[in-house]
């Protein structure tokens, strides 16, 4: 009688271990992915080995959000990058001020490590085509992004996702997910 009492119970914990170790594969492959910040350009937002939850189901992506890219480029690597625009939208910049607009309009950019230095291989004005972004680095000077030939204007279909979480931080990263926390 007792060996059977033993034996239910550790059938139920495996059983239990078992299911919670298959959810949690389930939601990590098709809703939610872990990925490891490599590089210097997002700068002063995410640093070198920064663990992130990427959002794997959320696609419509819009100005600010950071985003994990897979598409192919000189680099070969996967970027991370925020969204400066948006197909259908140009992007302006003005070196001697600084500034980075959008459709005529200035961005506040308070997330950004440092002003842009003046780069004369750098296009000034680019339109963005529909299920294109445009996207950049937060530390400016040092962002291989849509500025750069070699990586260009990313097509929307290789989003990984939207960073949602830095691990160690005591909020959520993405403001779309900071409102449904707070409700």
């Amino acid at each position: 009688m007792k060996n059977n009492k033993v034996l239910t119970g550790a059938y139920e914990l495996a059983s239990t271990v078992v299911s919670s170790v298959l959810i949690m594969c389930i939601i990590f492959t098709f809703f939610f992915k872990v990925s490891t910040v490599n590089g210097q350009s997002m700068e002063n937002t995410l640093y070198e080995g920064d663990q992130l939850i990427i959002s794997a189901f959320s696609k419509d992506v819009k100005y600010g959000d950071v985003v994990i890219i897979s598409q192919p480029n000189v680099y070969s690597k996967v970027l991370i990058k925020r969204v400066i625009a948006v197909g259908g939208q140009t992007v302006e910049f003005d070196y001697k001020k600084g500034t980075v607009s959008v459709d005529g309009e200035v961005l506040e950019e308070n997330y950004i490590k440092e002003e842009m230095v003046i780069s004369p291989l750098i296009n000034k004005t680019y339109f963005v085509p529909e299920g294109k972004l445009f996207v950049m680095g937060d530390n400016r000077n040092h962002s291989a992004d849509s500025r750069d030939i070699g990586v260009g204007m990313i097509d929307e279909d290789y989003i990984i996702g939207k960073v949602l979480y830095r691990l160690g931080d005591k909020e959520l990263f993405n403001s779309d997910f900071k409102e449904l926390q707070n409700g």
